[in-house]
């Protein structure tokens, strides 16, 4: 599929999907390569960026296609399905977009989202090594004359390297947590492409150093107070993980299908068209195709709660949208470790399976369902319907 260098415009889900099922077929043929190579996706970014999808969460008051939460996260899953790392890229910009929806004024808005369906990307400088918690940061934002200075360092910074803005987290001199959407050739500011995952090897999620780098008044947004109150931020993140991990496990689940169809079996007869009456073969694919089937209906659910909430937000329908949420991203952590695991069971240590970059499935796994412990997703749900407490405010939940 081939665009011409404007932006197309995508107006409706349903052609959302198409466009992302079109692109998601030429993303896997080199995918593997990709991998092996660590051969940065930048020429399927720019195709990705001037399809439209990245603008399709932009509410249609701003001239988006405003899709559903179910739409996006179908989306991600796709192009993850294809290529682990470019369905990951694009998850902090989404984020990024939903903070913009729920924290900035009209006029952020309006400029803003016009960049976005121009075609920009944006990336992120959020997480921070060497403090206290996960949570906290240090990285600062002060005062200089009209417009503030920035200084610190991020790491895990997925996205930044392909970006042309970079939202980022600062906390000011009041100590209060802000959003900075920082250009990217902004001076003092240097993207380092140290990334050295043994999975998700593209997403290009390395450092980015701040020193005194300069941003405008207006391209600040309050960061902190989207969890002062319920909003949807939260759980619009972690669904767009959940789609990561699903399309990764559909994608080692197929994989997994086609080696078993296609590889000779020293107990098929040369009559029987079946691929396999092993018994314990048969078993493995039963017990992965319902938990993928599950995780599947999860993630369309999730999404349902999710677009209920952005509708009509207040305390228990934000609950409820994360508790749904969560869900899916426990499920789908497991059923994509375990799509990945299986491949390596039916195919043995054979060479093949790295020839073919097979062993790709669960490495990106691997790596991408460490970006949170999904052990806390189990105990918010537990406490949701066993306490009736209502999970935490925050980004990873």
């Amino acid at each position: 599929m081939t665009f011409s260098h404007s932006v197309a415009v995508i107006t409706s889900d349903e052609q959302a999907l198409i466009v992302a099922s079109d692109l998601a077929e030429d993303f896997k043929r080199d995918s593997a390569v990709r991998d092996r190579e660590r051969r940065l996706p930048l020429p399927e970014l720019d195709v990705f960026s001037r399809s439209g999808l990245w603008g399709i969460s932009v509410p249609k008051e701003y001239g988006g296609a405003g899709v559903s939460n179910v739409t996006l996260a179908k989306v991600i899953a796709l192009i993850a399905q294809a290529d682990g790392s470019l369905g990951q890229i694009p998850q902090n910009h989404f984020y990024a977009l939903e903070v913009l929806r729920v924290n900035g004024s009209h006029e952020q808005k309006q400029r803003l989202y016009a960049e976005v369906l121009a075609g920009q990307r944006f990336g992120n400088a959020l997480a921070e090594l060497g403090t206290k918690t996960a949570h906290e940061r240090v990285t600062s934002l002060k005062r200089d004359g009209d417009g503030y200075r920035i200084n610190g360092r991020k790491f895990y910074a997925t996205g930044a390297i392909y970006a042309q803005r970079i939202p980022t987290s600062v906390i000011d001199e009041s100590g209060v947590q802000q959003l900075a959407f920082v250009p990217r050739d902004s001076r003092g500011l240097t993207v380092i492409d140290d990334w050295s995952g043994f999975g998700q090897r593209t997403t290009g999620s390395g450092s980015v150093v701040f020193e005194d780098v300069y941003v405008a008044a207006a391209d600040v947004i309050p960061f902190q107070s989207a969890f002062e109150r319920p909003t949807t931020v939260g759980p619009l993140a972690q669904i767009l993980h959940a789609a990561i991990d699903t399309g990764i496990a559909r994608a080692a689940y197929e994989d997994a299908l086609h080696f078993v169809r296609s590889k000779t079996r020293p107990w098929i007869d040369s009559g029987n068209d079946k691929a396999t009456e092993d018994p314990l073969t048969l078993k493995s694919f039963g017990h992965l195709s319902i938990r993928l089937h599950a995780t599947e209906a999860l993630l369309e659910r999730a999404g349902e709660f999710l677009d209920t909430a952005q509708a009509e937000l207040n305390a228990e329908i934000v609950a409820a949208a994360s508790i749904a949420v969560a869900e899916v991203r426990a499920i789908s952590t497991e059923v994509s470790l375990a799509a990945g695991s299986t491949l390596f069971e039916l195919a043995g240590s054979q060479a093949t399976l790295i020839e073919h970059g097979l062993d790709r499935h669960w490495r990106n796994a691997r790596v991408h369902t460490l970006h949170d412990p999904v052990r806390w997703k189990y105990h918010a749900v537990g406490n949701y319907y066993l306490n009736d407490e209502n999970p935490p405010l925050r980004g990873t939940i």
